[in-house]
């Protein structure tokens, strides 16, 4: 009884779907499912979408505010309740709204974090039980990005993005911009000129300095407004591309340092002044409603 009781608490409160940045990214090979195998570190950020469950009077799942352009069916968010839903023979519905903050096609990770919240929350909600190695498993099928979420913490991650490993990042804040252009996400990994065979690398290469992102040099030629904006911030620093991006950022020591350059950025530009995370914001909210 008290578990139901728990349960209801979950329901018409927020629930954060944070942001990721890649702080290298390299391309070791490709399946032949057409799936690239990564070596990555993802750093979760402390920007975040949000997302609100209710209880739906039919067995359906509803997405409340569909994104422009995007099929409510095709919706990451649905499309991870309905995976649910086929996975446990689960009948019941929800309603899902979505607060979104997070820009698409900026490679922050917004849909796959927005998948990973539902899968998360609604395994609770519903009572399903699932363990989180299960819920990764059902997250690779929507996205690589989107079991490192379902993990909760930052991670070096292999693999498809499936395979993560603890890794202690430094403290860090950054300064994130995002160009004024959507990136296709598929156009960079189909692209000709895309690195796919880059040599393995461990963890202490990383902490080395290795941060290569073998995207950069095939975004930059198809992107002309990321390849203007790594060239405003590498003034400030080592700018580097997140993902496939759009998004390009620089990474500081201290918040006094990006502060100053967050504010000396031009107005027009979309920017986010952000600090790294050790957790996701997630995990604590788990915690805070359900006492795990």
């Amino acid at each position: 009884m008290s578990e139901q009781v728990n349960a209801k608490k979950g329901w018409g409160i927020r629930w954060s779907a944070p942001a990721k940045l890649n702080l290298m990214l390299s391309i070791t090979g490709r399946r032949e499912d057409g799936y690239h195998l990564l070596q990555t570190v993802f750093q979760l950020i402390d920007i975040t979408d949000g997302l609100i469950f209710t209880e739906s009077a039919d067995n359906d799942v509803h997405l409340k505010n569909p994104i422009a352009g995007v099929k409510e069916s095709d919706d990451l968010t649905v499309r991870a309740a309905n995976i649910l839903k086929q996975e446990t023979g689960y009948k019941g519905g929800v309603n899902i709204e979505m607060e979104k903050n997070l820009p698409m096609g900026g490679g922050l990770g917004g849909g796959s974090s927005d998948a990973a919240t539902v899968l998360v929350v609604l395994n609770k909600l519903w009572g399903l039980d699932l363990s989180t190695k299960r819920l990764i498993e059902l997250g690779v099928q929507l996205g690589a990005d989107v079991p490192v979420f379902v993990n909760g913490t930052s991670v070096w991650a292999e693999g498809v993005g499936e395979e993560l490993t603890p890794i202690a990042l430094p403290k860090a804040w950054y300064v994130v911009v995002k160009p004024k252009c959507h990136v296709d996400t598929g156009e960079i990994f189909s692209a000709k000129g895309l690195t796919r065979d880059s040599k393995s690398i461990k963890m202490a290469d990383f902490d080395a300095g290795q941060i290569r992102n073998d995207c950069s040099e095939v975004v930059r030629k198809l992107y002309s407004e990321v390849d203007e904006a790594l060239k405003e911030l590498d003034a400030y620093g080592k700018a580097r591309l997140t993902g496939t991006g759009a998004c390009v950022f620089v990474q500081f020591d201290n918040e006094e340092q990006a502060k100053e350059v967050f504010q000396s950025l031009p107005s027009e530009r979309e920017k986010y002044l952000t600090q790294g995370l050790a957790n996701s914001p997630l995990q604590d909210e788990m915690s805070e409603i359900f006492s795990i």
